[in-house]
């Protein structure tokens, strides 16, 4: 039985896609058989994984608004032993498409509950919002990874995103968990960076990953050649760092299997 992990933090610009993308590539390469869902409308995980966006005929829109099965909509990719079910512009319509449906909140839920006996690891990038896109991968996840910018900002609208996660739990999903909070975009040589990680180690305790990810040019460059960074330079930084995540994954689910 494989496990859901949305990655989620309403917040932009912390390191979310590429963690899904990057993260599903480690898996991959340590022979767990992944699906990637990208449920953000721009569609980065789509194009970072190397698919056309524009070529898109069907994705998480038709998934979540049930005109496709969700095996109809999942394509394969390059990274080994990784799958996809893309994303298009056209997601940003579902918002809107969905306020009016009976239990709104659970089509994804429903769409892709039979694919979890087919993967080790399903992983859902999540939309910068706390709308009905990330409401509903949520609700369909049995945890969640955080990203958290090792910056200034960084634990600004942390404490509405754990609001959220508790309410889903209340409501939608008592069995959501936190899988971890990851550390991003680290600076060894700026204080600041430093200040972050012992704050968020210092609140968070054990919910914290012990892999923190780095800032490394190879990282930033890998999405515009539609690679993860196992494929583009396995050899960086950014590429050990994910391993090392994957790994730490790994061992924590079989420890509580």
């Amino acid at each position: 039985m494989g496990k859901i992990i949305a990655i989620a933090n309403q917040k932009g610009g912390v390191g979310k896609t590429t963690t899904t993308v990057n993260l599903a590539a480690s898996l991959g390469v340590l022979e767990k058989k992944v699906l990637l869902i990208d449920a953000d409308p721009q569609a980065n995980a789509t194009s970072g994984l190397g698919i056309d966006v524009e070529s898109v005929e069907s994705g998480t829109y038709q998934l979540l608004e049930h005109s496709k099965t969700a095996k109809d909509t999942i394509i394969a990719t390059e990274s080994p032993n990784v799958d996809l079910i893309p994303s298009h512009i056209d997601l940003v319509a579902i918002e809107i498409e969905l306020v009016d449906k009976d239990e709104r909140e659970y089509m994804m839920k429903k769409a892709i509950t039979e694919l979890k006996d087919s993967y080790d690891y399903i992983l859902i990038d999540c939309a910068p919002s706390l709308g009905l896109l990330t409401l509903n991968a949520l609700t369909a996840a049995d945890s969640v990874i955080i990203p958290i910018q090792c910056e200034y900002f960084a634990l600004e609208g942390l404490g509405k995103l754990l609001n959220t996660i508790k309410s889903i739990q209340k409501i939608h999903n008592p069995e959501l968990d936190i899988e971890g909070m990851l550390l991003t975009m680290y600076d060894s040589r700026l204080r600041l960076s430093n200040q972050v990680v012992e704050e968020v180690r210092k609140h968070f305790a054990d919910m914290v990953f012990d892999t923190i990810i780095q800032r490394n040019v190879r990282l930033s460059e890998a999405p515009s050649y539609g690679e993860s960074i196992i494929k583009y330079d396995a050899s960086s930084k950014g590429a050990t760092n994910y391993l090392n995540l994957a790994n730490e994954v790994v061992k924590k689910n079989m420890e509580m299997a």
